[in-house]
């Protein structure tokens, strides 16, 4: 099925989920590169890899339409050294050995599209960073962005178009990264977090996929994208807005020496929610992508909280 193929690396993470069902029973051939194989699920194929070494997986991005990779250890732990090197090696070996099976096929693929994040601009305040921003924050979560990008730009695939995607926080039914903050509220603790000003940059995941498959048809779009709705809202807002879908009128605030203490108990780190920034697509805005949910309280009118 030449030209009608994407290969997903990552795909049964959250957002391969996300990406897999947007393509199911489409004319679409979808290959899921995945440590463990399932059965096939009508155009959904599965081919084993382990992330760092080539195989007979290459063979499948033979004619591909599009590679798509988002593959990387979960930051969502504690930031032991041991952690630390595995969130750094799962980005990198990936992203390099996808390079290297781009190089050794006869029809490469069309498209490389790479998962990266917006933490690479670190905890940045109120500035607004679009893709001509260079200013990226110093710390673990910036570095590990840095080294990813490198990786991905440093192979040389002259046949295949190269997307970095930067990505926000991707809000998707049935909880996913908003569970905690969901049961916050419910307990009455849906607050501020910390000072409750840090900005959340987000997406919907509907809105990701669409995208996804936007910059797939966007035959002359080259290097980073900021996958973000064009409205971050502030931590207190984001709060808010949960608490007003779920129907609790009050939230105690968070303060960060309580956030710091619970993230330690819950085995996760208090950056993930004490540090923010405010990440937009000139990009997107240029191009004008039409985001199905490009407010955060219809994004969670949708989303089954």
């Amino acid at each position: 099925m030449e030209g009608k193929k994407i290969v997903v690396a990552g795909g049964t993470g959250a957002l391969g989920s996300i990406l897999i069902d947007r393509y199911l029973d489409t004319d679409t051939d979808v290959v899921v590169l995945t440590r463990h194989t399932q059965p096939d699920h009508h155009n959904i194929r599965y081919a084993q890899w382990d992330a760092q070494t080539l195989g007979t997986w290459v063979e499948e991005l033979e004619g591909a339409m599009a590679v798509v990779n988002l593959v990387g250890k979960s930051v969502n732990c504690r930031y032991t050294e041991a952690n630390k090197a595995a969130i750094v090696r799962s980005r990198v070996d990936a992203t390099a050995v996808i390079g290297k099976a781009i190089q050794q096929t006869t029809a490469p693929p069309q498209v490389w599209i790479n998962a990266g994040s917006a933490a690479i601009f670190g905890n940045a305040g109120p500035s607004i960073k679009t893709e001509e921003s260079v200013d990226f924050g110093e710390g673990f979560s910036p570095d590990v962005c840095k080294q990813w990008e490198a990786a991905f730009r440093e192979v040389p695939t002259p046949l295949t178009r190269k997307v970095i995607l930067r990505i926000g926080v991707v809000l998707q039914n049935g909880g996913g990264v908003l569970k905690p903050f969901v049961r916050l509220a419910r307990f009455g603790l849906g607050g501020p977090i910390g000072s409750g000003e840090q900005y959340l940059s987000w997406l919907h995941g509907t809105d990701f996929a669409r995208l996804v498959e936007w910059v797939i048809e966007r035959k002359g779009l080259e290097g980073v994208v900021h996958a973000c709705s064009p409205y971050p809202v502030k931590n207190r807002d984001f709060m808010q807005a949960i608490r007003q879908e779920i129907g609790v009128p009050f939230g105690l605030p968070n303060p960060a020496w309580s956030t710091k203490i619970g993230a330690y108990l819950i085995g996760t780190e208090s950056e993930l929610v004490l540090s923010g920034r405010r990440v937009v697509s000139s990009i997107l805005e240029k191009e004008q992508f039409e985001f199905r949910f490009p407010e955060i309280v219809a994004a969670f009118r949708n989303l089954a909280l």
